[in-house]
């Protein structure tokens, strides 16, 4: 089946709305307060820049449209995610940031009825955040899921869940939690982990320090969550018991493509910045731009750009026909992922001492696209199962030629 690059008329007035609108009404505010969201106001200027978002018509482009977004495929939302991202704030404006959109999204493929009206309903419509809490501190789970020690047992009428995670983004102020818990199993078995739904007032939940990261611009920070004794009824398991690993792919695949285009569009205006700063800058009797060293500089940005595009629009495609596409969405995210950071990394280099200075964004964009490489699985995680993936296939071919 071919891929159809086309977007139809009302995507192409999304894309341009959300251009216009976080190019001239976001990126003012990420400027005055250097791209730091907690400086900037934090829930309060969210709800502030959600609700211009609204008016503009361009909120929760990713949302079910029965819950108050446009409904768009994953095809569909490359470009506007893209356009969103161009400002650091914009993925928070439209209310398509992480882990947000990624929870809007498995939400509306797994959640019952009732969790939907309950938890889907408030998050698309911007009432409240959202939290992953899946990550924990060592010997728990990280790059490997299966060393999940967070554990949930039986009670009456639902679960009691105690553990300790860290790195959960956008924890302070979320209104609720998904959490990762072992219902079967030990750490290190491949199944036995379940997903609970619990509002963040639920007794026994704390929400400890900030811990101190590169990047400013996630909402709510990554912070270190405490769970004791934490009662979650029957009704609030999402999915269904000791599928938890299986359902996260629901999110996994497209999360990481969502990543991918935000993050590409920061790549983007880091390099439009560079671009227009050569094209005039004088130097060695001439433009900048027209040095090649510089000129090779422009050149591999763009290829970088295209060919991230491309990974990315593969990927889409396979999402949307109803595959995981773990094969496609882990190499497009280990190649944008470092592509982004090279891109941003040579744009620095272009403006010199402007590069690295405040009077420009790239510094800013360089700290906050570095963690794409760790975040939603490590380059080396995602190489070590393309890899896999690759040399199994050869080694069945093997055997049935045998």
């Amino acid at each position: 089946m071919a891929i159809d690059l086309t977007s139809d008329a009302d995507v192409e007035k999304l894309i341009d709305r959300t251009r216009t609108f976080t190019r001239e009404y976001v990126l003012p505010i990420e400027d005055r307060f250097l791209g730091n969201i907690a400086d900037a106001g934090g829930d309060g200027l969210r709800v502030e820049m959600q609700s211009a978002a609204k008016e503009a018509g361009v909120f929760a482009p990713h949302a079910p449209v029965e819950y108050g977004g446009h409904g768009l495929s994953m095809s569909d939302r490359a470009p506007v995610f893209e356009e969103a991202g161009y400002s650091l704030f914009g993925p928070i404006a439209l209310n398509l940031g992480a882990p947000d959109e990624g929870n809007v999204h498995m939400l509306a493929h797994i959640a019952s009825p009732a969790q939907k009206d309950q938890f889907l309903a408030p998050l698309a419509r911007g009432d409240q955040r959202s939290a992953f809490a899946m990550t924990e501190p060592a010997p728990g789970a990280g790059s490997d899921p299966s060393a999940l020690t967070t554990a949930a047992e039986r009670t009456d009428g639902g679960w009691k869940i105690n553990g300790h995670k860290w790195f959960i983004t956008g924890a302070d102020g979320a209104g609720f939690f998904i959490i990762m818990a072992r219902t079967s199993g030990k750490p290190g078995d491949r199944g036995g982990a379940t997903m609970f739904l619990a509002p963040a007032d639920t007794p026994g939940i704390t929400v400890g320090r900030h811990i101190g990261t590169l990047d400013k611009a996630m909402i709510g920070g990554h912070c270190e969550v405490f769970f004791e004794n934490v009662f979650v009824p029957d009704e609030n398991v999402l999915g269904a018991v000791d599928e938890g690993f299986a359902y996260a792919q629901v999110r996994l695949g497209p999360a990481r493509m969502t990543h991918v285009m935000r993050w590409l569009g920061a790549s983007r205006r880091a390099h439009d910045i560079a671009v227009a700063q050569v094209a005039k800058r004088e130097g060695f009797g001439g433009k900048l731009g027209d040095l090649g060293m510089i000129q090779k500089m422009v050149a591999d940005n763009e290829i970088d750009i295209a060919a991230s595009r491309a990974l990315l629009i593969k990927a889409c495609f396979e999402l949307d026909r109803g595959g995981h596409a773990s094969n496609e969405t882990s190499i497009a995210k280990t190649f944008a992922a470092e592509a982004i950071f090279r891109i941003v990394d040579r744009s620095i280099q272009m403006c010199g001492g402007l590069g690295v200075s405040d009077d420009l964004p790239l510094a800013r964009l360089s700290r906050e696209v570095r963690p794409f490489r760790v975040y939603d699985g490590p380059s080396e995680v995602h190489r070590w199962a393309i890899a896999k993936r690759a040399v199994g296939a050869a080694k069945r071919a093997a055997q049935e030629q045998s």
